[in-house]
């Protein structure tokens, strides 16, 4: 088991969401994933050792929900709006032990938006967000030692979300000002680079043989954001959706992995990935807009080890995509107008993750950590 584990790890690392996500659509999950994803192979390093990767998410979405329901009109009459989302991961991640890991994860977010409605419903236009965005540190742990696992392992983390992405970008939009001018406002919450909160990440993941030279994965996370609003202004209509809120986010995927014996270091997937955003927060009020839902997804995946070099390419594909009715959705309803909120979501997600795991006997600039 122990020869391929770190094809699979390293097939781990490439995330949802997002979390991200962002993920897949307006639902706004901001671009990073759990703790144990941003480690990769470093949960199988010596203690002493490092890994450093890289990771890569592409989306456009553009298809309208609310609820389960799509609104293929929008895409008909030209109305969508349309993101388009590339996101980048820098981690780095130390073996403590043979068992415990820490890690540091840097994002960076380059997103464009195209709207009618948000520019006076006249013409069609742009805007842009790019930077870094919400960082993330934390450690991990794996529950059963190297003479107790040889038939799997599941390992559990705790992180912190630091706010360093910036929640309050600013773009240009055209036909809102006095006499059709136009105005400087703050980009729509699903491009925006962070959310202005400190998060608490737990999370776990985990790998088990299976007959046949099968390997199941698993890996999810949870992220409390105990703050309400961040103060934004979102330039909606309703008061109640003036200002924008600070949501929780959750991301679960699991699936089987295979070696391919005929090619040394090829390895095929398929599982299947939720991730989403609550109505409501586990920690503090829920107040602001969000778009709350979820998205379930299939996702296929293909992995190439070469010395301690891996690469990864998964592509989950949306099955169901659910843009639940909000807290403002739900107190903004009267018995004759019953108010759900939509949101545009995308086909599908492209991650592409590079992993170099660095032995601690390498020669260099590592030396001193022996």
């Amino acid at each position: 088991m122990k020869r391929f584990i770190p094809i699979i790890l390293g097939m781990l690392l490439p995330f949802v969401a997002q979390i991200n996500v962002n993920a897949q659509g307006c639902v706004a999950i901001r671009q990073f994933s759990g703790i144990g994803n941003a480690v990769g192979q470093g949960n199988i390093l010596e203690k002493g050792e490092w890994n450093i990767s890289s990771n890569y998410r592409y989306f456009k979405s553009f298809r309208h929900f609310s609820g389960t329901e799509e609104h293929p009109n929008r895409v008909a009459n030209n109305t969508e709006v349309i993101n388009w989302s590339h996101g980048v991961d820098l981690n780095v991640s130390y073996a403590i032990s043979n068992r415990a890991y820490a890690v540091v994860s840097l994002p960076f977010a380059y997103n464009e938006r195209s709207s009618l409605y948000e520019h006076g419903r006249n013409s069609r236009h742009m805007t842009y967000s790019k930077g870094i965005a919400d960082m993330r540190v934390g450690a991990g742990y794996w529950l059963l030692s190297s003479e107790k696992a040889r038939k799997g392992n599941t390992a559990v983390g705790l992180g912190v979300k630091l706010p360093t992405g910036d929640y309050n970008a600013q773009g240009t939009f055209y036909n809102v000002g006095p006499n059709g001018t136009s105005e400087v406002r703050p980009v729509d919450q699903s491009i925006q680079l962070g959310d202005g909160g400190w998060g608490l990440i737990v999370d776990a993941q985990g790998i088990w043989n299976l007959p046949s030279n099968f390997f199941l994965y698993y890996d999810g996370f949870y992220m409390f954001n105990p703050r309400n609003t961040n103060g934004t202004r979102t330039n909606r209509g309703r008061a109640s959706e003036g200002i924008m809120s600070v949501p929780d986010q959750f991301a679960f995927r699991a699936g089987v992995f295979k070696p391919i014996p005929v090619i040394h270091g090829l390895g095929i997937s398929l599982g299947g990935r939720v991730e989403g955003v609550p109505v409501r927060d586990i920690i503090g009020d829920s107040d602001g807009f969000r778009r709350p839902g979820y998205i379930a997804s299939v996702e296929p995946g293909l992995s190439y080890m070469l010395g301690n070099f891996t690469t990864t390419l998964t592509v989950p594909v949306a099955l169901i995509r659910n843009r639940t009715r909000s807290l403002t959705d739900i107190a903004d309803s009267t018995p004759d107008n019953r108010r759900h909120g939509d949101a545009a979501f995308a086909d599908y997600l492209i991650n592409v993750n590079l992993a170099w795991r660095i032995p601690k006997k390498v020669k260099g600039v590592f030396n001193s950590i022996d």
